[in-house]
């Protein structure tokens, strides 16, 4: 089951006007044009993790609250069966996710990425995003391209990382690649 970019569209709006923000000044704020903004809150594109990261910092609520609609509760558990939810990835991002979890309670969002084979369109422009994040290969191979060099990983590999870095996945092979992706917030330095 496929998130619904319709209902994705209305949390962010919803977001958006409960803190009184333009879709300017959003979209100015996330890098972004108005109009793909209002596409997303209109529910007419599909949008990389990346850029729904950034919509949800700038109206400052969990993305995992924009990409999950179940009540919140202080245990967040999950059967295999019921992890559907993906964004679908057009056939233009390369990608397509998989929440584990929406602990509302933490700083972290688990989510398992589905790197595309290589013979399927893909994205090839590294991005960036405000949260730090931690990977874990659990199938296949990847090519992890992190601040203008290119790493392999394979299977049972692991890296962190600033997001706020340009970096991007890309498949090694036409296999295509599993990866467990831990989202974390920046912790203040000043602490």
């Amino acid at each position: 089951m496929k998130i619904d970019l319709q209902q994705i569209g209305r949390k962010i709006r919803q977001a958006r006007l409960s803190i009184k923000k333009t879709q300017q000044q959003v979209a100015d704020q996330c890098g972004i044009s108005k109009s793909m903004l209002s596409k997303i809150e209109n529910g007419q594109t599909a949008s990389a993790v990346a850029t729904l990261s950034k919509i949800s910092d700038a109206l400052e609520v969990p993305l995992s609250w924009v990409l999950d609609n179940r009540p919140e509760t202080d245990l967040v558990l999950q059967a295999k069966s019921d992890r559907q939810y993906r964004v679908d990835d057009n056939n233009s991002m390369g990608y397509s996710y998989e929440l584990l979890a929406r602990p509302r309670f933490a700083n972290i969002e688990p989510t398992i990425v589905h790197v595309t084979p290589m013979d399927s369109n893909y994205r090839n422009e590294p991005y960036t995003h405000s949260q730090d994040e931690f990977i874990y290969i659990l199938e296949g191979s990847i090519y992890l391209f992190y601040d203008g060099e290119r790493h392999l990983m394979e299977k049972g590999d692991t890296a962190y990382f600033k997001g706020t870095k340009p970096h991007l996945f890309m498949p090694v092979d036409n296999e295509g690649a599993e990866v467990l992706t831990m989202f974390m917030n920046q912790v203040n330095d000043s602490l």
